[in-house]
């Protein structure tokens, strides 16, 4: 039997997968603030304190859910997720005529008939629990995502995990090692040859939509694997800020976040999926000699 070809696909969520920030749907209203009036809040608290702005937007979440008497239960969390807005082509698509597979299935049909598996992470700064509750929550190996303690009850009481755009890359490294465990810290630090890590970063793309993905789109590039950065469709002015991004290396394509079939990204994925096929083939012959 021939060995598959491990190919891994990271997404940051929000701005890739789903339009705005998911705390902004359901949650800020339910709390009784403007999505303004909360970022200016972690903004101001931040740099009163000096905090990661991860680590007090997730305090704020918990400290006005407590005075408005909102529920923070890991069940609550996924409850909101489960009414995110996904852009167009990441789930299935169905008429009275016609029926689609979403973007995971086909792209994992498309690398199957190329003799290659491929595997779905996220590594993102918002809610890991949001993501879960979302349609797509179950697509994924592993949700590396800002998450919760919760105690006897089941109640968000303080912040198990923050990754802000920095701390993003050590789960790149988790990934390429196949060290998936957050809580071990000793695997992840062990010396392993790059011919024996589980998926060679030449075999890792990474999808982004912005300035904080900058650390991840630079690391996956500079050992050899791709980056794309995608943008909100017809959305005035977003590809050209975006743009600035091409300079200096740190992306290697851009595109609208249209995950339909036969899109521009679509196409680049499927691009990047036959060229690691085509290298892995060649590389094989090469040993031969």
């Amino acid at each position: 039997m021939t060995k598959m070809i491990p190919l891994a696909i990271v997404y940051d969520f929000d701005g890739t997968l789903a339009p705005g920030n998911m705390q902004e749907r359901d949650f800020i209203p339910a709390i009784g603030m403007t999505t303004s009036q909360f970022w200016e809040q972690v903004s101001a608290e931040s740099k009163k304190h000096q905090a990661d702005n991860i680590l007090v937007y997730m305090k704020l979440m918990l400290d006005k859910a407590n005075s408005e008497k909102v529920q923070v239960r890991e069940k609550d969390f996924k409850n909101y997720g489960k009414n995110l807005s996904l852009f167009d082509g990441v789930l299935p698509y169905h008429t009275n005529d016609q029926s689609e597979k979403g973007w995971f299935d086909r792209i994992n049909i498309y690398g199957k008939e190329s003799g290659i598996k491929i595997e779905h992470f996220i590594v993102s700064s918002g809610v890991r629990e949001m993501i879960q509750g979302t349609p797509i929550g179950k697509k994924f190996s592993a949700i590396y995502a800002s998450s919760f303690f919760y105690d006897h009850h089941g109640i968000a009481k303080w912040p198990a995990l923050a990754i802000n755009y920095t701390t993003k890359t050590q789960y790149l490294f988790r990934i390429n090692k196949g060290c998936l465990d957050v809580s071990d810290n000793t695997e992840i630090n062990r010396y392993v040859p790059d011919s024996e890590r589980k998926v060679p970063f030449s075999n890792m793309i990474y999808i982004g939509d912005g300035e904080t993905d900058i650390p991840c789109f630079r690391l996956v590039n500079d050992r050899g694997g791709y980056s794309v950065a995608v943008y909100k469709p017809k959305k005035k002015g977003a590809r050209n800020k975006l743009c600035k991004l091409a300079e200096g290396g740190r992306i290697d394509f851009l595109a609208p976040a249209d995950y339909c079939n036969n899109s521009k990204l679509d196409k680049i994925i499927k691009s990047i999926i036959d060229k690691v096929q085509t290298d892995n083939y060649l590389n094989e012959f090469r040993g031969r000699e």
